[in-house]
């Protein structure tokens, strides 16, 4: 397709950006005054049905790794241009369980009652209203140009990105499989996109080469003695000693892997069976471990089994450690990078288009990258801008400034809704009838 022509619908898409702003709003609302947990998305999984069904999408299926939901949307316009071309759009769906303090008038106020550890309160705490409202807008506007486009668009809206709970399988990893067996990624896609809303400033759009999100997985130690009321602790054996140890000794690992390898190591919720007069049985420690390259990641496994083995038998008890949930970096290949970044530019305007070093937080964004190749973007969504000396200020008045995700004060500027929809679109458009490719033709990781 000629520039001109793309040009076209580019300004096509911006003007029905602007359009639908306040409807993509509207939905981002609601989604944030009704958050819910991972694996518990039954309201959310309704209300995507409800709209893309409203847009006038029919090819919909539900009911994917729990309440997941995709959707196709097919070109029209019958020429070889994009043919065999399939980009895939994701937006995670799940809340967190987080006390809301944004300071918003549609600030969640949800308690989960029957969450398993619960009751948990509930809040959107990572922006995923956001992204599920963006690939909405951006759905509505594909749709109704469907008949200027080629290829197949595979609208993917995940549920459990946070992670499922104990015991429960979910998150990107079984939609895949499930879209798999069912035929959902016939013909495959070609290309795999999403976006993830973060503190920088509204517009601004950030990305790495290489590996842009630590690969992540879930640690389940679990220390066994033998349990004795409290009075008689010589005629069992108390795990508690062993947990202390394991806790406080773990952090060596941190002394015996290079020190230029990035990597971590949290331990963050116990589980213990006894009370104040009883020595348990059994105590679970749960936690999560981080690192850039798989090799870094066996290498910290190896240590915590033999951490744990050793520590537990030194006090007359048995050690395990499992590792669960394992998900891969986020991983980026420099040809995808350098055909993003024209779209970037063209979406940002006169905001910063900034590349950013590689982040422990974790993505399963990476279990369609990692098989279609693609791309994860940030995008700012903050009341805050950068300063000549590298910090942030705050700006329009707003004195929240930046707030984590994941932190009660995390919030989002509705004006940052429409640069999403937008880059979803453009995305697309250009994936199907431009240029947007691997120019290196390698794998994303």
């Amino acid at each position: 397709m000629t520039e001109s022509a793309l040009e076209t619908l580019y300004n096509r898409i911006d003007e029905a950006a602007e359009s639908i702003a306040g409807d993509v709003t509207e939905w981002r609302h609601h989604l944030h005054r009704n958050p819910e947990l991972p694996n518990r998305e039954v309201e959310t999984e309704q209300f995507i049905v409800d709209t893309l069904e409203g847009i006038g999408i029919t090819d919909i299926t539900r009911g994917i790794a729990g309440h997941g939901v995709a959707a196709r949307i097919s070109g029209g316009r019958g020429d070889a241009e994009g043919q065999g071309r399939c980009v895939l759009l994701r937006a995670d769906i799940d809340a967190l369980p987080v006390k809301e303090d944004s300071g918003e008038e549609f600030a969640s106020e949800k308690v989960d009652q029957n969450y398993p550890g619960g009751p948990f309160p509930v809040a959107h705490a990572c922006g995923h209203d956001t992204h599920t409202a963006m690939l909405l807008g951006a759905a509505k506007i594909l749709h109704e140009m469907r008949e200027d486009l080629n290829g197949e668009i595979l609208l993917v809206f995940q549920p459990a990105e946070e992670g499922p709970p104990p015991g429960e399988d979910g998150g990107a990893s079984l939609m895949v499989e499930e879209m798999e067996q069912s035929g959902l990624f016939e013909p495959a896609p070609t290309m795999a996109f999403g976006m993830h809303i973060t503190p920088m400033p509204v517009g601004a759009i950030g990305y790495a080469r290489g590996i842009q999100h630590a690969a992540s997985e879930t640690v389940k130690i679990t220390i066994t003695g033998k349990q004795v009321h409290g009075s008689t602790p010589w005629l069992g054996v108390d795990p508690m000693p062993a947990v202390g140890d394991i806790l406080s000794n773990i952090s060596q690992i941190y002394r015996q892997v290079d020190v230029e390898e990035r990597f971590s190591i949290s331990l963050g919720h116990i589980v213990d069976e006894g009370r104040f007069n009883i020595v348990g049985n059994k105590v679970e420690i749960w936690g999560t471990v981080r690192a850039l390259r798989p090799e870094v990641m066996s290498d910290i496994n190896e240590r915590i089994e033999r951490y744990v083995t050793h520590t537990a038998a030194a006090h007359g008890c048995t050690g395990s450690a499992e590792f669960l949930d394992e998900i891969p970096a986020v991983e980026h290949t420099p040809g995808w990078i350098d055909a993003i970044l024209p779209i970037y530019r063209r979406i940002a305007g006169d905001n910063p288009v900034i590349e950013v070093p590689p982040a422990m937080g974790y993505d399963d964004m990476s279990e369609f990258t990692s098989r279609f190749g693609g791309v994860y973007g940030l995008l700012g969504g903050q009341n805050i801008a950068f300063t000549e000396d590298g910090g942030i200020e705050p700006t329009n008045g707003d004195t929240r400034g930046f707030a984590a995700n994941h932190s009660p004060q995390f919030y989002v500027n509705d004006d940052a809704l429409t640069y999403g929809v937008r880059l979803h679109a453009h995305v697309a458009v250009d994936h199907l009838l431009g240029s947007l490719d691997d120019s290196d033709g390698g794998d994303a990781q």
